[in-house]
């Protein structure tokens, strides 16, 4: 399908949801458990907390799908958008999937899902230019954190607290909040 056919695809199945890896395969998205939805709810609601008082940039949630430089159509639990970035596309751009990666990317593991198949997700985003990215790991309690021409850091332990860096200046957000 075409860029245009995928989205129009979505809009007619608007009950379910679908991303496109870079060779145009669609994946159909199953509905998440309920602590995985507390838990990127928890990570949602602290960013868009922040971006409020900041005013830098825009936050979405995990409906919301972005059409990669790779022609991958992803949709990451979470994200964040710089204010420039996001205010140079037009408003059709921004009615369809933004031809754009996120600034900022954060993915929560289920129970169901693979790590494997959710490293492979963080990469493509980091491929795609997002600066940072938190994949984050409730079932074993980690977290792997993504940055731009950077080797994955691994946090072992929710006693620790992520920081937004440059990406996200003084954005904190605390792993113990995670139930």
């Amino acid at each position: 399908m075409t860029d245009e056919e995928f989205f129009t695809f979505c809009q007619l199945n608007d009950t379910l949801d679908f991303e496109r890896d870079s060779e145009r395969n669609i994946i159909c998205m199953s509905p998440t458990g309920s602590s995985t939805g507390n838990t990127t709810s928890t990570i949602l609601g602290e960013l868009y907390f922040w971006n409020k008082q900041s005013n830098l940039g825009y936050c979405f949630d995990s409906s919301t799908g972005f059409l990669m430089p790779t022609d991958a159509v992803r949709s990451p639990d979470a994200a964040w958008i710089k204010k420039e970035r996001w205010e140079k596309l037009t408003n059709e751009q921004k009615e369809k999937f933004a031809p754009l990666c996120p600034d900022c990317v954060v993915e929560g593991r289920s129970k169901t899902d693979s790590l494997t198949y959710l490293q492979d997700k963080m990469n493509e985003y980091i491929t795609n230019g997002c600066r940072l990215g938190w994949l984050i790991d409730r079932l074993e309690e980690k977290t792997y954190i993504y940055r731009l021409n950077k080797d994955v850091e691994t946090v072992e332990t929710f006693e620790s607290v992520l920081n937004g860096e440059e990406v996200l200046p003084n954005f904190v957000f605390e792993l113990k909040w995670i139930q």
